[in-house]
């Protein structure tokens, strides 16, 4: 009954499309048509990728650290690194270049050597005050020579802010407003205002001017992203192309398989925008997928319709026979991908929710159009005709699965050793695998803004800002001299690790406050003892509010302090390590009954987020399994068959895993969704071949090599031509700038080469020797889905 049921099912959806054939174009060409005009609804992230779901204590902690202070990421830098700017020419170019962005709409305000203020006692009453540093209206270089001197040496306040410790460069620091750095204004501000200004700034002076900044840099970084979307699609799309018809040689076969593919990449931009979705680093890589998923359904659709043409000629009963015996396998495996896509919905991340909810969205989109569009084109032209079969004939093809059946038949022994041997290397190579949260490691290293992060590395001791919220339980607690000996401690602890920057907090203000009543002399720029502190920090209070900067290192109450520092790029490991140190740390200079300490920022947030993503995807990865798992069960009704059709798979992943050891790829974001692409890729082969394989052992009366035999060479031809067109679609993403998309392309064609022959060598040799075991008509008389309709052909007649 479950057989005439899905045959009888299968044969209306066949004559449903045939004669709807004009009805079905149409709709499919209004709904391209709405969901096109859903792309205006696209927006692009401005913001770095939040991991974390937003109820996970770092997130908790980071959005307290928000509302105290605001968003931190809101600096930009442009500095230089060139003796000549204290010539009079060059020094007044720069202090314009800093005047003309402080007039900007978006700037809130810079801090430069033109604007720099100095604090002195005032003279005519008690206090201090605030004063030009540079004072001059002309300069001459005896002028600029003092006030080199003068900054560099007696005013360690901007020490790290203004000029580095080496003394020999100095930079501009411009603080956007923070309303304005998570929205497209920045984008604005960044490539209509500041680029240019800098550019004509490097023109007139001849000085390289180094720019950078989380803004910055994640202007410059999305603005790639945006444009290699386009460039990958149209390269994945040209190669992909370039191969199909290499192997039908029909350009109305690759036109067709185009035309799918293109409206399925249309539906899936359609789709992020009418879901209001931003495209992330998740989210761009769905256009690519489609095209993906898209082409295997169309060679499988392609190639059964051209083997029915060559062996019985009749149109009509092949489009038929094309939809009803491979459009079931076909739902089957993308059902199968979907589903394994669908798990990230699962997860607590909201990113990966999105990911998962559109990808599983479009994959079956993409089922639905090519089952419809193939053999509706098809049904509207001619007959392929004698040069358009010939490729089923190519010699090449059938050596290629002569040497595949000769390996099965004679060399068994040889897959199974070959195939224990590289689990065995695949482990060690796995214990060598490293997590990144690097911000930067993906970023286009032949590109000028990640040379000028390396600068800042070099001279600033980074650019990532790592922030310490210090709650002192009680109002104005900041400001007694405990706590800033307290501050003060740790951040002498925070200098001496190599990896951060001179911290940066309202200790430096009362610092430069006591230098400033001893009439600035640098020997005494450091905290107040007992009997100076009431003078010195009752002005220092009223310094700070007059210094508009610092205000932002002590909130209104007085009650929470923050600690500023910057970072270079570190290993996750020896981030790790340092975190675990600054903590232990922390809780020996601040007394937990007294002091609530947390440690936050983006490069904090980034690197948890990129460990909670890599936890989560191995759930999902591990559910995926699970799933397709249970969809064998279903299928098969048979353990020992679920067994056979997992093993073939899961090596694959094991492989590259292991490659990733031994060549030292980090799993990171872009990484980790190489394993989820490929399980869901390599178990569609291994779907078609076991149908195919059960329908031979019904139609040979059980004849098991038989039936092994010719399931490998009739959809041996079909996973073949898939996984070449996919190896060389993902070899694509290689010429990209980016290092994940890089990884990704590599890795994903690697696996793909190892999946088909896992599928087309050590499956087929699986059920040959364990024949007795899994291929009786008790395990496989009575499926509970008809994969391919065995008695088709009987109602057709």
């Amino acid at each position: 009954m479950d057989k005439l049921f899905s045959i009888g099912f299968w044969s209306a959806v066949a004559r449903f499309i045939l004669r709807n054939r004009t009805l079905i174009l149409v709709a499919i060409a209004i709904i391209t048509v709405l969901l096109a005009s859903q792309w205006k609804h696209m927006r692009f992230t401005y913001t770095e990728a939040n991991l974390l779901p937003d109820d996970h204590e770092i997130n908790i902690e980071y959005n307290k650290f928000l509302s105290q202070f605001g968003e931190e990421g809101n600096l930009i830098v442009i500095g230089v690194k060139d003796n000549s700017l204290f010539t009079p020419e060059n020094f007044v170019a720069w202090n314009s270049l800093s005047s003309d962005l402080r007039t900007a709409n978006e700037v809130d305000l810079t801090l430069s050597i033109g604007d720099l203020r100095q604090l002195q006692k005032k003279k005519d009453s008690v206090g201090f005050e605030l004063v030009p540093f540079v004072k001059d209206s002309t300069f001459t270089p005896e002028s600029l020579e003092r006030y080199q001197y003068e900054l560099f040496e007696k005013l360690p306040f901007y020490e790290g802010l203004i000029y580095n410790s080496g003394k020999n460069s100095v930079r501009t620091a411009i603080y956007l407003k923070k309303d304005i750095v998570n929205t497209s204004v920045r984008k604005d501000f960044i490539e209509r205002v500041l680029v240019p200004r800098i550019e004509a700034f490097e023109q007139k002076t001849g000085i390289n001017v180094y720019t950078s900044g989380m803004p910055y840099i994640r202007t410059l970084n999305s603005q790639n992203i945006i444009d290699e979307i386009g460039m990958f699609i149209g390269a994945a799309l040209f190669v992909t192309s370039l191969i199909f018809f290499f192997f039908f040689r029909s350009f109305r076969a690759t036109f067709i398989s185009m035309i799918t593919v293109i409206i399925g990449v249309m539906w899936a931009f359609g789709i992020l925008g009418l879901l209001h979705y931003e495209i992330t680093v998740l989210t761009a890589l769905i256009p690519p997928l489609i095209i993906v998923i898209g082409i295997p359904n169309c060679i499988f659709l392609i190639n059964k319709y051209q083997q029915e043409i060559k062996n019985h000629g009749n149109q009509a009963k092949s489009l038929q026979r094309v939809i009803s015996k491979v459009g079931n396998a076909t739902l089957m495996t993308n059902v199968t991908t979907a589903s394994g896509f669908a798990t990230f919905m699962l997860t607590n991340s909201q990113l990966l929710k999105e990911f998962g909810a559109v990808a599983s969205i479009n994959i079956i989109a993409i089922f639905l159009l090519s089952l419809f569009i193939i053999p509706i084109m098809y049904s509207y032209m001619a007959v392929p005709k004698y040069k358009h079969l010939k490729h089923l004939n190519k010699e090449w093809i059938g050596k290629f699965v002569d040497w595949m059946e000769r390996m099965v038949k004679e060399h068994r022994i040889a897959i199974y050793v070959s195939a224990v041997a590289l689990l065995c290397a695949s482990i060690i190579g796995i214990y060598n695998i490293h997590i990144s949260g690097s911000i930067i490691e993906d970023m286009p290293k032949t590109k000028e803004f990640y040379s000028d992060i390396k600068f800042y590395e070099s001279e600033y001791d980074g650019i990532m800002p790592l922030e310490i919220l210090v709650d002192t339980k009680r109002k104005k607690g900041v400001m007694k001299l405990a706590t800033l000996r307290r501050i003060d401690e740790l951040q002498d602890y925070i200098s001496d690790i190599p990896e951060f920057s001179k911290p940066i907090s309202v200790v430096e203000l009362v610092k430069y406050s006591k230098q400033a009543y001893y009439n600035n002399n640098p020997e005494y720029y450091q905290l107040p003892n007992s009997q100076e502190r009431t003078f010195i920090l009752s002005h220092a209070k009223s310094s700070a509010d007059d210094a508009n900067l610092l205000a932002s290192y002590v909130d209104s109450t007085g009650q929470f302090a923050r600690i500023t520092t910057f970072m270079k790029d570190a290993s996750t490991e020896r981030f790790e390590r340092i975190e675990e140190d600054l903590e232990g740390e922390i809780s020996k200079i601040f007394p937990e009954d007294r002091y609530d300490v947390s440690l936050t920022g983006k490069a904090l947030v980034f690197q948890k987020g990129t460990k909670y993503l890599v936890r989560n995807l191995v759930v999902s990865l591990s559910l995926a399994v699970f799933l397709i798992a249970l969809f064998m069960a279903w299928m098969f009704r048979s353990f020992r068959m679920i067994l056979v059709s997992l093993i073939p798979n899961l090596l694959p992943l094991l492989i590259t895993a292991g490659l990733m050891g031994f060549l030292g790829v980090p799993i990171k974001p872009s990484t980790i969704l190489v394993f989820s692409v490929a399980f869901g890729i390599s178990v569609d082969d291994t779907i078609h071949f076991l149908a195919k394989y059960r329908q031979e052992l019904i139609a040979s009366n059980w004849k098991i090599k038989k039936s092994v035999y010719a399931a490998l060479r009739e959809t041996g031809v079909s996973m073949f031509y898939t996984s070449i067109v996919l190896f060389f679609g993902f070899s694509v993403f290689t010429i990209s700038s980016f290092g994940g998309t890089v990884a990704l392309g590599a890795l994903v064609s690697a696996t793909l080469l190892f999946a088909m022959l896992s599928n087309l060598l050590l499956l087929p040799s699986l059920l040959l020797s364990l024949e007795r075991n899994i291929a009786n008509k008790e395990t496989l008389r009575k499926p509970a889905l008809s994969i391919i309709p065995e008695q088709e052909d009987e109602l057709e007649e």
